[in-house]
């Protein structure tokens, strides 16, 4: 029947784009919405190549194409030919109102962003008690960190109810004195993620004391809650990893501190080693007792200096003996005696050194090298000596 009717083989139909994807075929899937209706559209690779403009999440279009059957899942939809921009739709420019008034009200401002609590005890999650999200929190902060304690809040993430849901989380889990709070949900349309674009749940995170991380859909979502939060996360596995440190991170981080204070403690007893030394050493000079061996030492050093220089003038002294010893031997008349030479003393023992000195009858001694002879003078005869 579908195929059969002409009127449906040609038909415009204007809305808001939304859920959009693009597939790496090239095919483009969307819907199109308004305030009361929605329908699925499908744009082939074909026909896509041909566009020019670029499609955005919320834009306002007319939608050329045919309704056909898609068989596999039993329903129809758009195939659309052609698309013609008609404005933004009513969604974006509700979200970019309430942006624009919660910016100048200050609620994006940094100097009142929180900052993350290291090492936290417990985790609040705002988010659905089913799904993906809550399940990729849970295992992600459990294998980081398997003493953290996670309390969760089910809350309405979708539907007219939900912001009150979600206000009321917030302030239930600050009520409780959570160190962490996770508020999001999975992936989904614009349409899907709305209530974190309400203004009751922005200023709720604001009001918040406890810092919050928000993690709403996809990386490429944003919602104003992202821009409200304290820290926005990507995705609510990545949120898990910034709200929980990874136990073995902070073991590794004790075991370093545990190696540098035991570095830093042998450092300082053996500088207290070296300094108890040192002083042992002062204090053992300046005791009496100290004080005395040192004196002792001295003494003991003085003497073998003495000792060395009395030694060396002793010898020096016996050096010159020895010579003036030789000289006089060598000068003694002792040593002239021989070869006809005596020496003649009176009987006194003085030594003659003239005949006047004797007279006949007198006695006299005569010192031969090998002797001496008492003589008696018979005549003394002066004669008078010449040199040569």
């Amino acid at each position: 029947m579908f195929a059969q009717d002409y009127m449906l083989k040609s038909v415009s139909v204007r809305g808001e784009i939304s859920n959009l994807k693009k597939h790496g075929s090239g095919h483009i899937y969307f819907s199109l919405k308004d305030e009361g209706a929605l329908i699925a559209c499908v744009m082939f690779a074909g026909n896509a190549k041909n566009l020019k403009l670029e499609l955005e999440e919320g834009m306002e279009a007319v939608c050329a194409g045919s309704v056909e059957v898609y068989q596999k899942d039993g329903r129809y939809q758009l195939y659309v030919r052609d698309i013609k921009k008609e404005g933004r739709g009513s969604l974006a420019e509700e979200f970019e109102k309430l942006k624009e008034k919660l910016a100048e009200m200050g609620l994006f401002a940094p100097e009142y962003k929180v900052p993350l609590p290291k090492h936290p005890k417990t985790v609040g999650i705002v988010t659905a008690p089913t799904g993906a999200a809550v399940r990729d929190i849970i295992q992600i902060s459990k294998r980081r960190d398997p003493y953290v304690q996670l309390i969760l809040y089910p809350a309405l993430v979708q539907g007219e109810s939900a912001p009150e849901s979600i206000t009321a989380g917030i302030k239930a889990l600050e009520k409780y004195g959570v160190d962490v709070m996770i508020v999001g949900r999975g992936g989904g349309s614009m349409e899907d993620l709305w209530a974190f674009n309400d203004e009751r749940v922005a200023q709720a995170i604001f009001d918040c004391s406890i810092p919050v991380i928000s993690a709403v859909g996809h990386e490429t979502d944003f919602t104003i809650a992202d821009f409200v939060a304290d820290l926005r996360a990507p995705t609510p596995s990545a949120a898990a990893e910034l709200a929980v440190d990874r136990v073995a991170d902070i073991i590794e981080h004790l075991d370093e501190l545990e190696r540098r204070l035991k570095r830093n403690m042998q450092q300082i007893l053996a500088d207290r080693r070296r300094r108890s030394v040192y002083y042992e050493n002062i204090l053992a000079k300046l005791s009496p007792e100290g004080r005395i061996r040192a004196c002792r030492e001295r003494a003991a050093i003085n003497l073998d200096r003495l000792d060395r220089n009395m030694n060396m003038k002793l010898t020096a002294a016996r050096h010159r003996y020895a010579v003036l010893l030789e000289k006089m031997r060598y000068i003694s008349p002792l040593k002239r005696l021989g070869g006809g030479y005596v020496y003649a003393s009176g009987e006194d023992g003085k030594g003659l050194v003239s005949a006047a000195e004797l007279s006949k009858g007198d006695s006299i001694r005569l010192r031969f090298r090998d002797g001496v002879v008492k003589a008696e003078v018979k005549e003394s005869i002066s004669e008078e000596m010449t040199d040569g």
